[in-house]
């Protein structure tokens, strides 16, 4: 219920508008790099002495073209300082297509398309990769098929399917081929139970079966989960696959569990983490508090602290 009240939260105007407003600094720092592309930079720097990253430029919901259209001018800038700064062989970038236009009223899918295109081309020349991230249930179609359109130049392009989807065990089958890079996450969006998963422990048992499709697979399986029971399962089942510790990989939030990160690198596992940063920071927040309570219970204590 919490979660639910949380996740329609980061959907209103108005909550978004008191949020921004107030002094939060101190847990927005704790999940977002910064809003600038240096602070990107300089964050995704510290974080490979020993682990990958996947930048995300933050936004999502463009009903503006022009907005849609500075959105992949921000990736290209990302890119290209990647690359100048030799970082593109260990940072690559992670995409919404509703930041790309796939909201967009008219030729959604179509600006979308043409709009990750452009930051793949950009990604490319830096000598890195591109991540294409899932939304909630209503685009997961149209999300698909704009990465199978991308793949065609571009093979290298990431996948991401949602465990608390009822449909995600088939999608895993289609997109376990070789080459395919494929982040597997439990799911972050409210979603109806005609369609998804609605207890934990249900969701716990479809991601164990569609983390058993993956590392069965020919792809790369990214395993995105914070939760130590699924970490140790991976673990097994890539061993159990005869996979290395670089055919796979573990994937964490920026923020979230920073030195079991540092661990599980240290054992030279190979350990990615997803780094946000921009301005439009709203809706990824409110997600990263409805996904945890110990998140919220932080929010408060801010709060309770601040000024």
């Amino acid at each position: 219920m919490l979660r639910s009240a949380l996740l329609a939260a980061a959907r209103s105007r108005a909550v978004r508008a008191a949020v921004e407003a107030g002094p939060f600094d101190p847990l927005v720092n704790r999940f977002v790099a910064g809003t600038t592309v240096d602070d990107a930079v300089e964050a995704a720097r510290r974080i490979t002495a020993d682990r990958l990253v996947t930048v995300d430029h933050l936004g999502e919901d463009t009903t503006d073209r022009a907005q849609a259209e500075a959105t992949v001018v921000a990736y290209r800038t990302l890119l290209g300082r990647l690359r100048d700064e030799g970082l593109a062989d260990r940072v690559e970038v992670s995409v919404k297509l509703s930041a790309l236009g796939q909201s967009l009223a008219v030729d959604a899918d179509k600006i979308a398309l043409d709009s990750a295109r452009q930051i793949c081309e950009a990604a490319a020349v830096a000598g890195t990769t591109v991540t294409v991230d899932m939304e909630d249930h209503t685009t997961t179609d149209s999300t698909l098929g704009i990465v199978r359109d991308l793949r065609v130049d571009h093979p290298w392009v990431g996948a991401v399917l949602q465990a608390q989807l009822r449909r995600t065990e088939g999608d895993c089958h289609d997109l376990a081929g070789p080459g395919s890079r494929v982040r597997l996450c439990k799911g972050a969006y409210d979603e109806p139970g005609s369609v998804a998963f609605l207890r934990r422990s249900e969701v716990d048992r479809s991601y164990v079966r569609c983390l058993k499709i993956l590392m069965a697979g020919q792809g790369l399986p990214m395993v995105a989960t914070h939760d130590p029971r699924l970490v140790e399962i991976a673990r097994f089942l890539a061993g159990r696959g005869s996979r290395t510790a670089t055919d796979y990989e573990l994937q964490m939030l920026y923020g979230v569990r920073p030195r079991a990160q540092s661990e599980l690198a240290a054992e030279g596992l190979r350990v990615r983490v997803y780094l946000p940063y921009g301005t439009e920071w709203f809706g990824y927040f409110m997600r990263r508090l409805g996904e945890r309570p110990a998140n919220l219970a932080f929010f408060a204590r801010s709060l309770l602290t601040r000024g």
